[in-house]
């Protein structure tokens, strides 16, 4: 089982580290999502493995066994938003690494217009400037779950609680320029 005090990676590494095209296509990656690090791409790429594969799992299961599990396994990951609300297994195969980078806060926080870029996304969660629920959250890579995207807002001890700080204002008047008609 190990030891609960060693950390054991969260990861697997690519199996051709010096392939170009794989090493390109993740620094894309990482670059589009403002990623410290590949690290926390493969976390996510291995994590997608993992779902994937319970769910070849669960085909190869006989059809009275796999009801229940099938049932448990495809609500959470709708929880999570990462499926639609009537999916099946083949939809679960049909993900990518994007649908689960597209759920972390850090991308979360940009989407919705609270930050000006990803990097700045990531600074306010690492300082402790997000919180869900009320909650102070400082994990950049922490998956929103569907209930959570409506109580996401700025924390209370936060300077941009208040309206009229410098940077609300400033994503405020971006998106009034973004909105304006181009004549």
């Amino acid at each position: 089982m190990g030891d609960p005090k060693k950390k054991h990676k969260l990861y697997t590494t690519p199996k051709r580290p010096w392939d170009f095209a794989n090493l390109e296509a993740e620094l894309k990656l990482v670059g589009a999502y403002g990623l410290r690090n590949k690290r926390e791409l493969w976390r996510h790429k291995t994590e997608l493995s993992t779902l994937r594969r319970r769910a070849r799992e669960m085909v190869s299961m006989g059809v009275a066994e796999r009801e229940q599990v099938e049932t448990e396994f495809l609500g959470r990951l709708h929880r999570l938003g990462l499926i639609p609300e009537r999916s099946n297994l083949d939809d679960i195969l049909g993900l990518n690494v994007q649908d689960l980078m597209e759920r972390r806060l850090q991308t979360v926080l940009f989407r919705r217009g609270m930050a000006k870029s990803f990097f700045q996304s990531r600074q306010l969660i690492s300082h402790g400037h997000i919180a869900i629920s009320g909650r102070k959250m400082k994990a950049p890579s922490y998956i929103v779950t569907r209930t959570d995207e409506g109580s996401l807002d700025y924390a209370e001890s936060s300077p941009f609680v208040i309206k009229t700080h410098p940077l609300r204002q400033d994503l405020i008047l971006r998106e009034d320029v973004e909105a304006a008609p181009v004549e």
